[in-house]
């Protein structure tokens, strides 16, 4: 019998996937350990390697192809001198999304046709299956026009472009022309664009919406005078070439992982079944936007680790992160988070929890500003951190001391580092 190869599961959370393309073809041998295919999960495009060796007879799951659920058969392989034959007795399941693709294509390739498609249809009253060429049907959605309503008088009663027309031209109201009621029509419903979002925007919809409906969030706000951390920076980075310079972001990394050496009760996450789980290690998740949503490689035991090492290992995931290349033990597992808008000129937010962990802060940018210091008016450098709890796993006084402690950190930055 063939062996089937099955659309992996590469996070613990993926339950779909893309197959973005193939680096195999149909007859071509695999060992063990090829590289067979490249999947989009998530978090990041991974390269999937074959576990059997054999002849890759025959590809089901085409590339391009999106949405295509885990432990789903996308090709079928034959061990050396086994029969083609025994391929037709494998029977997978169409793919919702590869038929999606195939009747895109028809749909496309007869664009460039004079033959008119059978699109089906259906009327929201009358439940009964419609059947229009797609130009007409183009045409009655730029022209609201309900469909449900026509009667067909091409072939066997499908719409076409004439009956689309004519209903067009009778859908005056109040004696306005059919321009006019093409404007009333956008001015309901202004113009837009839909846009196909990728695997990892609906991913984060799914589990922030998750996180916002089930974690019971509250929030914790201080103000840190950070112009000694940037005169700490200013200072390091004198002594290092430019590419090995450290950022306000990894000094930050470090101040939190101390922070939940000295505060570990800030450092644990709610598992269901009604228990903490409390981290020995600060695996930092640090939040990095990508295009299409941003994802969160970790700075593991960040505590134990220099400021030059958490900067070194930052520059390399942040790359990894933009390449899509991130490994799952790369972004998978953190227990604590932060969000830097800082750079963006954000001066305040609020963060969504990234389940199971119990807290994520976030942090604004540094400004100028005047406060009262032993009743004289003076300049410092202020920044807003915010710490987003999970209720369930920390107190507010847990949380009140976790920022007492970062705060005092920020503003002593040699600390950090005794």
């Amino acid at each position: 019998m063939p062996i089937k190869i099955l659309m992996p599961a590469l996070s613990p959370t993926m339950a779909e996937g893309n197959l973005v393309r193939w680096l195999k073809s149909e007859g071509d041998k695999v060992k063990s350990g090829d590289l067979l295919a490249e999947i989009e999960t998530d978090k990041a495009t991974m390269e999937v390697e074959a576990v059997d060796e054999g002849i890759l007879a025959k590809i089901l799951i085409p590339a391009g192809t999106e949405n295509v659920k885990v432990n789903e058969i996308i090709a079928l392989l034959l061990e050396e001198g086994e029969d083609s034959a025994t391929l037709e007795l494998v029977k997978p399941v169409d793919s919702p999304a590869k038929n999606e693709i195939v009747a895109e294509k028809k749909i496309e390739e007869n664009k460039h046709t004079n033959i008119p498609v059978q699109s089906p249809v259906t009327d929201k009253q009358t439940q009964e299956r419609l059947f229009v060429s797609p130009l007409a049907r183009r045409i009655a959605i730029d022209n609201q026009v309900d469909l449900g309503r026509l009667k067909g008088s091409g072939p066997h009663g499908r719409i076409i472009k004439s009956d689309v027309e004519a209903a067009i031209g009778q859908n005056t109201q109040a004696n306005e022309t059919p321009s006019t009621s093409y404007k009333a029509a956008n001015e309901l419903y202004p113009a837009y664009e839909e846009i196909k979002v990728s695997n990892m925007r609906k991913v984060i919809a799914q589990r922030l919406t998750e996180s916002k409906q089930s974690v019971p969030h509250f929030y914790l706000n201080v103000e840190c005078e950070i112009d000694e951390l940037l005169h700490l920076r200013q200072k390091i980075n004198k002594s290092l070439p430019e590419s090995d310079r450290i950022s306000v972001n990894d000094l930050i990394i470090k101040a939190i992982s101390v922070t939940l050496k000295k505060v570990p009760d800030a450092n644990a996450s709610w598992v269901e079944g009604g228990y903490v789980r409390s981290y020995k290690h600060a695996d930092i998740s640090v939040a990095v936007a990508v295009e299409g949503g941003l994802v969160t490689p970790i700075i593991r035991g960040a505590e134990l680790k220099s400021i030059l090492e958490i900067s070194k290992e930052m520059k390399e995931l942040i790359n990894k992160a933009k390449a899509g290349k991130l490994k799952p033990q790369e972004f998978q597992g953190g227990t604590f988070s932060l969000s830097n808008l800082g750079m963006y000129g954000i001066k305040d937010f609020s963060a969504v929890i990234n389940p199971p962990q119990g807290c994520i802060l976030a942090v604004g940018t540094g400004e100028e500003r005047p406060i009262v210091r032993e009743g004289k008016v003076e300049i410092a450098t202020l920044m807003n951190c915010t710490l987003s709890v999970d209720h369930r796993v920390v107190d507010g006084a847990v949380g009140a001391k976790f920022l007492k402690e970062l705060k005092h950190l920020i503003q002593t930055p040699v600390l950090m580092f005794i």
